[in-house]
């Protein structure tokens, strides 16, 4: 056959590849044997010195997920079509496998791809009839629930149940921080309980570190093979050990990806290996999907948290005090009725500010805020204004009020800490939290003056004090 003029009929970059299926399942297994014009022109900065019968390697990354694609499309003599992310061209490509007959021995496919730089809808919907039912569910289950964490609970056991695999699950993750957070996971009834949770507790972190240098810059990674577990031995030899002895036969992960960040990992392990083509099909495209949906959620509650926290203490700002109070008086969140209320006021912050800068009176409302966490762990706290702090203690006794208030007041003055003034009210006395907080508010700027009068050197301090 004329490979050449084979490749050269088609429009699309083209090569044609051999695939020893018997190799040793190495590089040297997947050889070039023609390609067009176009093709050898986007591998080589001088085309006069293309070479053919060599690995396909010379020219690109390898890539092992290209390569089960190749072994997939000769062993099963049937044309594969795979539309994927490719992080490492930044780019969608349109993956087309043609079997051609066998020479020498060995397997022969086409390849040809067509490359767009962002997804293509219609590509993305071109899919089979079963990834397509299971993308529209996912698509249904993100739509029609109120909840976001009960639509994940719900689609990872459809991608399961899809896969047949033994356990699914799906990880957020921030390098940058640090940070590794289950976000869902469904296991099969004869599968091991033990959560992902307890995991990640117990060495798994370390692992997921391991798997941008495993994905590679490819749309995923799979173990479906003993060449693939030669791969994970090569790159992190304790894992495949633990692999093999907690007998995974094989695996799939997809990075999840928004924008150039990797936020997390979905996986299936233990799936049904003779349906892989349709289980990476789906998964490309509902990771596609779930990305987007988990990028917006985790933007939506940044922001509901950046707009309910103070940004310089950490607290709860002014609005999420008017917030909590409103939803109270509607009916909407009532605040325990067993409940103390406190305020608490800096003392000498302008003073601080106009002799030392605000940097040092920054410090010490940081100094307030994490005295008050150390005093009050579990409650709510608030910075309601530019010195001054309410605490909502919630679920206590008389007992716990009364400690708490000894407590305030014999830390009013530390050396080296921040001065305050406080007030207190519990609801055993005044159940309404309008009126508590009066009450308390009120006490405080008493104490607050007292203050002032034993210290005449925050003169200015008491000038703009507002008398109770």
């Amino acid at each position: 056959m004329d490979y050449k003029a084979l490749a050269d009929s088609f429009l699309h970059l083209t090569c044609i590849l051999s695939v020893d299926l018997d190799g040793n399942g190495d590089e040297d297994d997947y050889v070039i044997l023609a390609a067009n014009d176009g093709y050898i022109k986007s591998v080589m900065s001088e085309p006069g010195s293309f070479e053919l019968n060599v690995p396909y390697t010379k020219y690109i990354k390898r890539d092992r997920n290209f390569e089960g694609l190749c072994r997939q499309c000769v062993s099963s003599k049937l044309p594969v079509h795979v539309y994927i992310d490719a992080a490492y061209f930044n780019s969608w490509l349109s993956v087309f496998l043609i079997p051609l007959k066998p020479f020498e021995g060995k397997g022969v496919c086409l390849f040809t791809y067509e490359m767009t730089p962002k997804a293509d809808a219609d590509k993305l919907s071109d899919i089979s009839a079963n990834a397509a039912a299971h993308v529209l569910r996912t698509c249904i289950r993100l739509r029609e629930a109120d909840d976001f964490q009960e639509a994940m609970d719900q689609i990872i056991v459809d991608i399961r149940k899809l896969c047949q695999a033994s356990r699914c699950c799906i990880l957020l993750t921030d390098f940058e921080n640090d940070t590794f957070q289950p976000l869902c996971e469904d296991i099969f009834e004869d599968e091991d309980k033990e959560t992902l949770q307890y995991y990640l507790d117990h060495g798994l972190i370390d692992i997921v570190k391991t798997w941008p240098k495993l994905i590679d810059e490819s749309n995923c990674f799979t173990i479906d093979s003993e060449d693939d577990m030669r791969h994970v031995e090569e790159v992190l030899p304790a894992w495949a050990e633990s692999l093999r002895v907690a007998c995974i036969r094989n695996l799939v992960i997809y990075p999840l990806r928004s924008g150039h960040k990797t936020i997390g990992y979905i996986w299936a392990k233990n799936f049904d290996s003779s349906n892989i083509l349709v289980i990476k099909e789906t998964l490309e495209i509902t990771t596609f999907i779930l990305s987007s949906e988990i990028a917006n959620e985790q933007m939506v509650r940044q922001m509901k948290i950046m707009s309910s926290t103070d940004l310089l203490t950490g607290v709860y700002n002014r609005n999420a005090m008017n917030n909590r109070i409103s939803d109270n008086d509607t009916g909407a969140s009532v605040i325990d009725r067993e409940f103390g209320l406190f305020f608490i006021d800096v003392n000498g912050l302008k003073t601080m500010n106009d002799t030392r800068g605000h940097i040092a009176g920054d410090q010490l409302l940081k100094d307030m805020a994490n005295t008050l966490k150390e005093f009050f762990p579990g409650h709510e706290i608030y910075r309601v204004g530019g010195d001054e702090f309410m605490v909502i203690a919630t679920n206590i006794t008389r007992e716990t009020f009364d400690g708490y208030m000894s407590l305030l007041s014999e830390n009013t003055e530390r050396e080296g800490r921040a001065h305050y003034a406080f007030g207190g009210s519990f609801s055993g006395d005044i159940p309404d939290i309008r009126k508590a907080m009066q009450h308390a508010d009120t006490t405080m700027y008493e104490n607050k003056e007292l203050y002032y009068r034993r210290h005449p050197e925050y003169e200015w301090d008491r000038r703009r004090s507002r008398k109770g």
